[in-house]
This record gives C-alpha cells, structure tokens and sequence, in this order.
C-alpha cells in the first residue's frame, strides 16, 4: 500500500512532469494567460492522460509484446492518443455541446500534449502492474492540473498587476514558471 502512495505522490509532487521532467510546457506556457482555460486544458488533459496510460498498457502488454513488437510502442501510443483525444471530441460534441465548445481548440490540441505521450512511455518503462500504472496516471494527470490552475491563477494576477515594462508578458511568466519549479522541489525529501 505505501508503494501506491509513493507512486501517487511522486508523479503528484515529488516528479511533477512539468515542473521537474519538462513535459507539457507547450500547455503550461502558451495556454495558462487565464485561470478558466488553464483548469479547462489541465481536466481535459488528466482525463486524456489517465486514460491513454492504461490503454497503452494494456496494448503494449497484451499485443506488442506477445507478439515482439515491442519496438513500436511510441508509433501505437501516438495513435491511442490521437484516437482517445478524437472519440471524447465526437462524445463530448454530442453529449455535452457546452462543454464541448468552451474547450474549443484546447481538446484537439492534448493529441500532440508530450506530457500525455511521456506518462505512458514511462509507465511502460518502469515496469508498473496495470493497477500501479493507473494510479501513476491519475498523480500525473493530477499535478499537470494543480500546476496549471496554480500558474493560469497566478499569471492572472500578473496580468493585472502594475509591472515594470521589461517583465510584461513573456519574462514574468518565464520567472514565476522557475519559482513554481524551485517550490515544487521543496517535495523531494517527501519519501525519504
């Protein structure tokens, strides 16, 4: 049981993938100008990058390696990916038109989100049971969103603060991205 909680908390804090592993910072950086759409973009991503975790352990496990073909396990997960991102678009479209349209470009755009593609290779990586990978998952899928709310509420802020012209827009941003991470590693000692 305390293996699942080092897992969960490891991909939560501890390796926060875009705070410590550098995937995501497409999303992190270009979508995070408000609070609304970085809490949009950060469920819509965990939903994708849970799911697309233990279905690419599944495939992997259950058709690539049986079979030896194993080396091509990055092409497959592109396409789970590509193919979960487009059935929650054409469910989402019918089942939820609202939703659908306030997520607008953000949901196209997880397809070629490398934080959801990196959450499965490592998972497959590192050897996890389908159940373990589930829960690495939903701690990565979990601190991508927390770190996206936290950065699209800051950044908020900062907009609407009176800056000096030299740290408008971009190098603020780039500023409070390097003091978030260097927070995040406050959580290292977290297993020890």
């Amino acid at each position: 049981m305390t293996e699942i909680v080092y897992i969960l908390l490891g991909a939560l804090l501890i390796n926060n993938f875009v705070l410590s592993q550098f995937l995501g910072l497409c999303p992190f950086m270009g979508i995070t100008t408000s609070y609304a759409t970085a809490a949009a973009t950060g469920i819509a991503t965990a939903f994708v990058l849970s799911l697309a975790a233990v279905i690419s352990h599944l495939v992997f496990h259950h058709v690539l390696v049986p079979f030896g073909l194993d080396y091509m396990r990055i092409i497959l997960f592109i396409v789970v990916i590509a193919g979960l991102v487009q059935l929650i678009q054409y469910y989402l479209r019918a089942t939820a038109p609202l939703l659908h349209q306030s997520l607008g470009i953000y949901l196209p755009l997880i397809t070629s989100n490398c934080a959801v593609l990196g959450v499965a290779l490592l998972a497959v990586d590192q050897e996890l049971s389908l159940f373990a990978t589930l829960i690495f998952a939903l701690g990565a899928a979990a601190g991508f969103s927390l770190v996206m709310v936290l950065f699209g509420a800051m950044r908020e802020q900062l907009n609407q603060s009176d800056l000096p012209a030299a740290f408008k827009g971009t190098p603020i941003a780039l500023l409070s991205a390097g003091l978030m991470s260097l927070a995040f590693m406050g959580f290292q000692g977290l297993g020890s």
